[in-house]
């Protein structure tokens, strides 16, 4: 390991890497629609040690994979952690010098969920949980900021999530999603992050990818009327959010 520099920090159009067929270089630690990548919590683990954090990876929804060696691997700020499947323990795991993971390889998949608790000197530091899904249910629209600027600049940037009944986002949906807006605004932009995909950043259509997608919005110059966005998507519970000008 030479140092710490990191290319690049959000992924960018552009040097399409290692092939041709993408709009972007993904080399990145945030991609382009501003979701995090798994690599953002192995960073933010190194970078920010007194921050109590556990991120566990892959996702849990392999229903093709029941009975086969799965590994797991956690980021953590912690120094030690202990990893469970359906509660039953998998063993706890130490880093050592120059570890900025820690790795169970040998995990044999079953549904249901994963949970981590990490320690940092002997003291219980952080935890975290991924369980598997149901199927895609419903859509879930969040938005960073629901009242901005009527200036005509100012934006607001909402995240659709691709959900199961119990509101759980479903890690591999692909969904196809439809925005449309009423009120005096506009959709500036969508995008869901795929370094692949060759859909133009003005279109009302996108997939999700990996379960999410973005839609950002602003309003008319100088408009008093609210906003209201919709995401809707066959099979799915649409869902809408009202944005307020100021």
């Amino acid at each position: 390991m030479a140092g710490e520099f990191v290319w690049s920090g959000f992924d960018y159009l552009g040097e399409p890497t290692p092939y041709y067929s993408a709009r972007s270089s993904y080399s990145g630690i945030i991609d382009l629609a501003g979701f995090k990548k798994d690599r953002f919590y192995l960073y933010q683990s190194r970078w920010k040690p007194d921050l109590p954090m556990a991120h566990i990876l892959p996702h849990w929804n392999w229903s093709e994979r029941v009975g086969m060696i799965t590994p797991v691997h956690v980021f953590t700020s912690g120094d030690e952690a202990e990893l469970f499947l359906n509660g039953r323990s998998l063993g706890k795991k130490k880093k050592g010098l120059y570890e900025y993971r820690l790795r169970w390889d040998d995990v044999r998949y079953e549904p249901g969920i994963l949970k981590v608790v990490a320690y940092k000197n002997g003291k219980q530091w952080a935890e975290e949980t991924v369980q598997t899904t149901g199927k895609p249910a419903q859509l879930v629209l969040s938005a960073d900021r629901k009242n901005i600027n009527n200036d005509g600049d100012d934006l607001s940037f909402i995240t659709v999530s691709v959900t199961d009944e119990n509101g759980l986002t479903v890690p591999n949906a692909m969904n196809d999603i439809e925005f449309n807006i009423e009120g005096p605004g506009e959709i500036v932009a969508t995008d869901n992050g795929d370094p692949a995909s060759l859909v133009s950043f003005s279109s009302t259509k996108r997939k999700a990818y990996f379960g999410l997608a973005l839609v950002i919005i602003r309003f008319e110059k100088g408009a008093m009327d609210d906003i209201k966005v919709t995401a809707s998507s066959p099979g799915l519970r649409q869902a809408s959010v009202v944005i307020t000008g100021k």
